[in-house]
């Protein structure tokens, strides 16, 4: 499954009501650092396809979500799993990194 993006009218029911673990990306057009994990996102998206969504959630245009998970850096990456937040991990890393960031929270 490709990355989806997630806006505060879809939050509800694209993140906390997944049956799936979601990986959500905090990030901004002009994030260099968010700019080199889009791609590793994306494939590790389509490697998990049907096992891990990605939600693509930008803080320029959704800052209430943000304040609300407390993101004060980006990228952040927050998943979820049954509606809650499972684990936090800031900054850039590969996408082996993030798998295993996935697997372990």
């Amino acid at each position: 499954m490709a990355e989806i993006k997630v806006t505060k009218d879809n939050f509800q029911t694209e993140v906390l009501e997944a049956s799936l673990p979601v990986l959500a990306d905090f990030w901004a057009d002009w994030c260099g650092p968010c700019k080199m994990l889009g791609p590793e996102l994306a494939a590790l998206a389509e490697e998990q396809d049907g096992k891990l969504i990605v939600a693509k959630i930008n803080v320029d245009e959704e800052e209430e979500l943000a304040a609300q998970f407390g993101v004060m850096s980006i990228p952040t990456m927050i998943l979820f799993k049954d509606g809650k937040e499972a684990g936090k991990k800031i900054g850039f890393c590969r996408k082996e990194e993030v798998l295993r960031f996935v697997e372990e929270a």
